[in-house]
């Protein structure tokens, strides 16, 4: 029997304008996906998609309906990898997939995926860009919370990151170039940045320019994010970057999320777990893998307005497992 499919394109306003490099976010475009069955179980997913690739909830839509005659009930998410490509569409169907199971068999996702109970995390929470003033006002608000993430740019990076570091002395710190750097950059700021504790420094250079990392020793772990999109990317990133940021948006879906850590860590990549903003939907799916990341960054809710019905619960930077009610 055939799925009843909806798909719903929707628009969260953020709690204010979010700067990175080259970008600003005033509210976050995302596509809501209902998978129901001839029993009445319902599967749901959110996708953001991936903005710098041209995707958009209307283009990953346009995706999705062009295989729906495809769907079935007996339809797996290892269907859903030769279907579509990787991106925000397989992603919303892959992950829509793992909770419709869930549902259907009454058994979490985490146990299919063979993981162990879910514990809670700490999260980073996240600075965007902006003046000094308002870096510190945000730094204040987070002074308790463990972990934050600061972004920054070429030409706005080490004063923000002392401004931090001053306003929330006992944080973790790490930071996130979005291609903005080059590697003369990093060579230069990396003993300030070793000063101020930062732990590590995310896609400092353009994806495609990866072959610049060569030979550059820092005893600061980078973290590649717009370069590593799933398994096939990894080679390309060996003796180059020390860590992975894996995205659901990127790996397209929860199913090669799962895998590409499995092979990164065999390849010894430290794992960070991020997200492209989105709600409580879109981090619960996330959540699996960032069970055992060295790093976790899924604060999307944070930024936002509002979340789902049964939101996931963050306190001070500890971010509490997901309901069944939500997903999975």
């Amino acid at each position: 029997m055939s799925l009843q499919v909806r798909i719903t394109q929707e628009c969260w306003p953020l709690n204010e304008a979010f700067e990175i490099a080259g970008q600003v976010m005033i509210n976050l475009p995302l596509l809501m996906l209902e998978l129901i069955d001839e029993n009445g179980h319902i599967g749901r997913a959110e996708a953001a998609g991936v903005d710098y690739d041209g995707e958009t909830p209307q283009s990953m839509s346009d995706q999705l309906n062009s295989i729906l005659t495809k769907l079935r009930s007996t339809t797996t998410p290892m269907d859903v990898q030769a279907w579509l490509p990787r991106g925000g569409a397989r992603n919303a169907l892959d992950c829509a997939l793992w909770d419709l199971q869930a549902k259907r068999s009454c058994k979490p996702a985490w146990t299919t995926a063979g993981l162990e109970p879910m514990r809670s995390l700490t999260t980073a929470c996240t600075i965007g860009l902006g003046s000094i003033e308002d870096t510190r006002r945000h730094a204040r608000k987070l002074a308790a919370t463990p972990l934050i993430k600061i972004k920054v740019d070429g030409v706005r990076h080490v004063d923000s990151i002392r401004a931090v570091r001053e306003e929330a002395p006992m944080a973790r710190l790490v930071i996130d170039a979005n291609q903005s750097w080059n590697v003369g950059l990093i060579q230069k700021l990396l003993p300030d940045l070793l000063d101020l504790g930062v732990e590590c420094i995310e896609q400092p250079i353009p994806r495609g320019s990866d072959a610049e990392l060569d030979g550059l020793n820092s005893p600061i772990p980078i973290v590649a994010d717009e370069s590593c999109t799933d398994r096939h990317s990894l080679p390309l990133l060996v003796n180059r970057y020390q860590g992975v940021n894996i995205k659901l948006d990127k790996t397209g879906g929860l199913t090669e999320a799962l895998a590409l850590a499995h092979e990164a860590r065999i390849l010894g990549f430290d794992i960070m777990v991020g997200n492209m903003c989105g709600t409580s939907l879109g981090m619960a799916s996330a959540f699996l893998v960032a069970q055992k990341a060295r790093w976790v960054d899924l604060d999307g809710p944070l930024l936002q307005q509002e979340d789902r019905p049964f939101a996931m619960h963050y306190e001070q930077g500890v971010v509490e497992p997901p309901s069944s009610q939500l997903w999975g």
